[in-house]
């Protein structure tokens, strides 16, 4: 069988609920597990939005996540800052009145427990998970904050 994740707050394509956002409590959804590729020692996720106005924005970048289990222990690894310029999760929150962003959640299964990040960005992250990768598989949610006077809380 292929190595899947999925998520029981909302299937594939569908949209996150408000409490995996900036309008609701700001946390994480529960990432299941299933089939990830023999060898797999931890598991490393990147979530972005490609439709943010200023091109691709980063939501989350973890590693280090222990292989035990079908639950991905999303608060058991390391973390990296996201364009929001904090360490860990930064759920959905586009523009109010952009439309519809798209969500990608992308799990890499790795080789070793411990990856050796040089750095502190996404791209030292995609380079740590080269040579290291046995397989990747990921979902996707939506998210659309309705128009309003204030002003977006990020892009």
């Amino acid at each position: 069988m292929p190595f899947t994740v999925t998520s029981p707050a909302f299937a594939d394509g569908q949209p996150v609920p408000e409490s995996y956002t900036c309008d609701g409590n700001d946390a994480p959804p529960s990432i299941v597990i299933a089939d990830p590729p023999e060898g797999t020692r931890s598991f490393a996720v990147i979530m972005d939005d490609p439709d943010a106005p200023a091109g691709t924005f980063t939501h989350w970048l973890a590693y280090d996540l222990p292989a035990d289990g079908n639950a991905l222990q999303a608060t058991a690894g390391k973390t990296l800052k996201n364009d929001f310029g904090r360490d860990g999760y930064g759920g959905p929150c586009p523009p109010h009145g952009h439309g519809s962003h798209r969500y990608f959640f992308m799990v890499y299964a790795v080789d070793v427990p411990r990856l050796d990040v040089p750095g502190t960005t996404r791209a030292d992250l995609e380079a740590a998970l080269q040579g290291h990768t046995l397989g990747k598989a990921g979902f996707m949610g939506r998210y659309e904050r309705a128009s309003s006077d204030r002003h977006p809380k990020a892009v």
